[in-house]
């Protein structure tokens, strides 16, 4: 089973407690969490060990691989702490110097490909994820990846002198809620459903 390791901690955590520090929902019968990725809510059911989004009028998605291993690391790791406000590169996260290079860079580049020639994109299909503008570059958003991991995304607009570049920012917190390789998962997760959207709607 994929992240059997994963459940294995899981399951061994207070249920009430570990929905209090991840603002999530606990539901005894049968025994699950819900917890909402991306703004889509998935069913953590610990009984079976399976992950499945729960979409309205729609059937039951089995969680992929990436998703998994964000949200069960989410609820194994995430505190109980509000956010610090501070925006941080990955970099500067404890590790992240030497983790978030070569093979674990983050994924900017497909950002830039996505919305470099027009940064104004990313507004409305940031709305589907109920994302909020922020000041910086030629377009930015903050979106919540997880309850308590806000992402800051922010595009600069290619031209004749400079190609299009892209960042992605962390909370100063966010290394408190997941480790390294769950935070490269999360935002490779939010740029592909963002790049995604931004094909469907061209």
């Amino acid at each position: 089973m994929a992240h059997e390791g994963l459940w294995q901690q899981l399951t061994r955590l207070d249920r009430e407690k570990t929905a209090k520090r991840t603002k999530c929902q606990y539901v005894s019968d049968p025994e699950r969490y819900i917890v909402t990725l991306l703004n889509t809510e998935y069913g953590v059911n610990l009984s079976d060990r399976q992950i499945f989004s729960v979409r309205r009028g729609s059937s039951a998605v089995q969680a992929e691989f990436l998703e998994q291993l964000c949200i069960l690391a989410y609820l194994i790791n995430a505190k109980d702490l509000p956010v610090a406000n501070k925006l941080v590169r990955a970099e500067t996260l404890p590790g992240g110097q030497f983790f978030f290079r070569g093979l674990h860079s983050l994924p900017t580049e497909k950002l830039e490909a996505a919305f470099g020639a027009r940064p104004e994109r990313l507004y409305p299909i940031a709305e589907q994820f109920d994302a909020k503008r922020c000041e910086f570059g030629d377009a930015s958003i903050e979106l919540y990846v997880l309850a308590r991991l806000p992402l800051t995304i922010v595009i600069w607009r290619q031209c004749d002198e400079f190609p299009a570049r892209a960042s992605i920012l962390f909370d100063q917190t966010a290394a408190e809620h997941l480790p390294l390789d769950a935070l490269l998962a999360a935002a490779n997760l939010t740029v592909e459903t963002l790049v995604k959207a931004a094909a469907e709607s061209s």
